[in-house]
């Protein structure tokens, strides 16, 4: 194991309009994980070897627990990653967030959603109002010394070298410390339409696009969620399918320490042709 991501909650102050988990001031599908809950599963992936402590959801700071499930994370050693939209929600914490940088350094890392290099894209995905706030979120933890990255979408006429050329004008402009060409600092991912056919993948694709089974993320990572409803969290394959039954593998990263068979769309239309991964490395494709 590599990463393990923990699933704040569903609940996010922002309801994107492709958001692939649904997330939204009003669903609670997931509820928050406590940092009670996250604990256990923290030893464990310890003794898993794990590096990297992911935390996703929903917008992760909107979970009370959050500052506490990140310092157990960033206490025993690991690395932390932070998916956030740096708005209102993040700002909230931003003594203790001053707190973890100056104790933990660079092992911590914010990576904030910024859909777009355009605010009319950035708030067609969003709504509006929501570039001003999530730039200058961003803006204040590239001032105070954060490890940051940004995470964006690919759009199908744009292209990966004009899409980091924009962002790259942007974050000069904006006084940003990031290098729009750095692939784990700014992460490009593929549309998420789950309303689009994709293509099926077979064990011939492999050699086709030149990749490896243990390049997809659910080769080297697991997701904590706690569904309403359940009586304790769960583990699941990956970040994106978080509520289907069959990729749900129990309890423990022990007994989800098994094969995956890659039979669900996001598969293909994220990680196999899609090239992307949504921890710290980079981008592929």
């Amino acid at each position: 194991m590599d990463t393990l991501w923990l699933n704040t909650g569903t609940l996010c102050n922002l309801a994107c309009t492709t958001c692939y988990i649904e997330s939204s001031p009003t669903n609670d599908a997931l509820v928050y994980l406590t940092a009670s809950d996250a604990v256990r599963f923290l030893d464990e992936a310890a003794g898993l070897g794990a590096r990297e402590i992911g935390f996703t959801g929903g917008e992760p700071f909107m979970n009370p627990d959050i500052v506490r499930m990140m310092d157990g994370a960033l206490d025993r050693g690991f690395e932390a990653l932070v998916l956030t939209n740096a708005m209102k929600p993040m700002r909230r914490h931003e003594a203790a967030l001053l707190r973890l940088r100056e104790t933990y350094g660079d092992r911590l890392t914010l990576r904030v959603s910024l859909d777009h290099h355009s605010q009319r894209v950035h708030e067609s995905e969003r709504g509006l109002r929501s570039w001003q706030p999530a730039i200058e979120g961003l803006c204040w933890l590239s001032k105070n010394g954060f490890s940051i990255a940004v995470a964006g979408r690919l759009l199908p006429e744009e292209g990966d070298a004009l899409a980091r050329e924009r962002y790259a004008a942007l974050f000069e402009r904006e006084g940003i410390a990031i290098d729009a060409y750095d692939r784990s600092r700014l992460v490009l991912f593929p549309e998420m339409d789950a309303e689009k056919d994709i293509a099926e993948i077979t064990t011939e694709c492999w050699t086709i696009l030149g990749k490896s089974p243990a390049d997809v993320m659910c080769s080297n990572s697991r997701m904590i969620v706690h569904r309403k409803g359940e009586a304790s969290p769960r583990v699941v394959a990956c970040t994106l399918i978080p509520y289907d039954e069959g990729f749900d593998l129990g309890e423990t990263l022990e007994e989800a320490s098994c094969d995956i068979v890659l039979n669900h769309p996001h598969c293909a239309r994220f990680c196999v042709l899609g090239g992307a991964s949504c921890s710290g490395g980079a981008q592929e494709g």
